[in-house]
């Protein structure tokens, strides 16, 4: 459940990360006859992964399924990414209104590749676990899992699409600002965290314990340990034949103990008892909240590291090789590529850091059962036998609960030297207390963090490979040559915005702005050789024969002045002076510099970038 967890956050990770784009650069057609192509892959992998099980163990059966449910984000990721996902989706009716249908629909495809795993892995998980289940309630049972994990983020994003289309303009406001939809996120789950548990059960198909002495003694054990729920229900998870209890909710009122019917058909009153005693202890050491507070500690992580990425990829080579390679444009492969780190950083915190604490944690549940029971036996009875009638699964190791063999040699091991309790629980508060100083310190870090972090460089630099993927979709269109002439003569670029200038004028000869800026150049240039006063002078009439604005206008009085007509100069910087309603000191520094200075193919003009005014 706690990998479907991660791996679900990485799917919505994918789903809502970069734009949409406005066409797709591959037909509907070939996409679909890719995309079957994927399915009928992905089919036969699952297929021949869970056939090639030779030892037909808990373990390898855990290790296929894990790889497989990777891969499927895997295939999912180039569904959206490369094969644009994202555009078919967004043609689903009032997607362009709720985004969440969209998403929503990704995440079904998720479920399709999820659904193509169980099918094949149902064979080996009847001889393994000695079980007989159909198809459709193995599926069925996984699927109900997999949807309670994502009930939170569904609602919550049905509520946020819904107030964007609410006429409210200061709540527009707040959601656009920096921190508006993570405070809506941070109240709607805590809204959520108390009521999402009567949803979930229902979900499940749960049903209250029928009354009866197995009832009637756990009512009376949880009240002597001062446990108050609502309803202790059978969880009927793979038909109600997986060994497992737990607790949900953190109020008393939306509380409720979950217990599958096979473990109380393994069990016996006492070993119950432990069991409850065990989930008990996550209700009072605070372990529900604490996982909230560990959620909220990756969301800021992404929130401080969201910056540095950013900049990461726009400064790295590969990053513009892979534009290169796949012919993909430039906000897709930074789509791709960011996910990709996210889904690093995601599964190291959970692996690494929630891993650790959730180990912890259940062994301070563990601890706890064995001071309410007096001793460790009956907790060690109901590992033992989970571990026979699971497929003899006592040393499989486990990331978030420490496998069943260490919990019970750890049980062992504080029942004869009970000091080792009370110093596991400082271990805890002191792992707490750091990360708590670690978050605050990162909550610090994104609250000072500069505006502008990523710098000028970086951004100029995807910046142009954008508009050189639209020259590549466009050939004919001379504006993204006259754009990109534009972002090379700003970065002082000269030759390289000389050529696209030449090349945007080739197609479009009446271009406005490629006259006017390769007029600009060739009057200004850094560079002697580019000077050409007389040929700016003639794409200078060019332009103003098209518009006279100010900023073209100021650059046909340049081109007046440099071939030493000073009265034509002033004559159009006071016409340019007079049309526009700013920067009306650059017009006049400019005719005072016709007026006391000659023009000569050294003067220096240090400014980068087109004349005020210019759009």
């Amino acid at each position: 459940m706690y990998n479907n967890l991660i791996y679900l956050l990485v799917v919505i990770l994918i789903l809502t990360t970069g734009s949409i784009p406005d066409q797709p650069q591959i037909s509907w057609p070939a996409a679909l006859l890719l995309f079957c192509a994927q399915i009928a892959l992905f089919n036969q992998l699952a297929r021949y992964l869970f056939r090639r099980n030779p030892d037909n163990t808990a373990a390898r059966y855990f290790s296929v399924e894990q790889q497989l449910s990777i891969l499927a984000i895997v295939f999912l990721a180039v569904d959206i990414f490369l094969l644009e996902g994202r555009y078919y989706l967004n043609q689903l009716p009032l997607a362009e209104k709720l985004p969440v249908l969209a998403h929503l629909a990704g995440i079904f495809l998720f479920f399709g590749y999820l659904c193509l795993i169980w099918l094949a892995a149902r064979p080996s998980y009847q001889r393994i676990f000695a079980r007989t289940l159909s198809a459709r309630s193995f599926i069925a049972a996984n699927l109900k899992i997999n949807l309670a994990i994502l009930l939170p983020w569904l609602i919550i994003s049905i509520l946020f699409d819904l107030l964007q289309l609410a006429p409210f303009p200061r709540l527009q406001e707040f959601l656009a600002s920096p921190w508006g939809e993570p405070l809506l996120v941070l109240l709607s789950l805590f809204g959520l965290i108390f009521f999402l548990p009567l949803a979930i059960v229902r979900l499940w198909g749960c049903t209250p314990l029928p009354p009866g002495p197995t009832r009637q003694r756990i009512e009376t054990f949880c009240r002597g340990q001062r446990l108050q729920f609502t309803d202790i229900l059978l969880w009927p998870l793979f038909e109600g034949r997986m060994l497992t209890a737990g607790v949900m909710g953190l109020s008393r009122r939306f509380r409720y103990l979950l217990v599958t019917p096979a473990l109380l058909e393994a069990t016996t009153p006492e070993e119950m008892e432990a069991v409850m005693a065990h989930e008990l202890g996550h209700v009072k050491r605070f372990h529900l909240q604490l996982y909230l507070f560990l959620l909220l500690g990756f969301g800021l992580l992404t929130q401080v590291s969201g910056a540095p990425i950013l900049l990461l990829l726009l400064s790295s080579d590969l990053f513009y090789q892979l534009i290169t390679l796949t012919g993909k444009s430039p906000d897709t492969i930074l789509a791709l590529a960011s996910a990709c780190i996210i889904f690093a950083l995601m599964l190291a915190y959970f692996r690494i850091i929630f891993g650790f604490f959730m180990r912890n944690f259940e062994r301070q549940a563990d601890l706890h059962a064995l001071s309410a029971m007096g001793y460790a036996s009956p907790l060690i009875r109901v590992f033992e036998k989970i571990a026979l009638l699971s497929g003899n699964i006592r040393d499989l190791p486990s990331w978030h609960h420490f496998g069943l063999g260490q919990r019970i040699d750890f049980l062992r091991r504080c029942e004869e030297n009970p000091d080792k309790i009370p110093r596991h629980h400082r271990k805890v508060r002191l792992a707490l207390f750091l990360y708590t100083l670690i978050m605050l310190t990162g909550a610090l870090v994104a609250w000072r963090m500069p505006p502008d972090l990523l710098g000028e460089a970086p951004k100029a630099r995807f910046a142009e490979a954008l508009i050189r993927q639209k020259i590549r979709e466009q050939p004919d269109n001379g504006l993204w040559l006259q754009l990109l002439g534009d972002l090379q003569y700003s970065l002082n670029q000269e030759q390289a915005a000389y050529n696209s200038y030449e090349q945007a004028l080739l197609l479009t000869p009446t271009n406005t702005e490629a006259l006017n800026n390769l007029a600009w150049l060739l009057l200004t240039a850094q560079e002697p050789t580019l000077r050409d006063p007389e040929r700016g002078l003639l794409l200078a009439q060019q332009a103003a024969a098209e518009t006279r604005t100010p900023h073209v206008l100021d650059t046909l009085a340049m081109a007046y002045w440099a071939n030493g007509d000073r009265t034509t100069a002033l004559a159009l910087e006071e016409e340019a002076q007079a049309r526009t309603r700013t920067h009306k000191d650059f017009y006049c520094g400019q005719m005072e510099k016709f007026r006391t200075t000659q023009y000569s193919t050294s003067t220096r003009f240090p400014e980068a970038g087109q004349n005020a005014d210019a759009p």
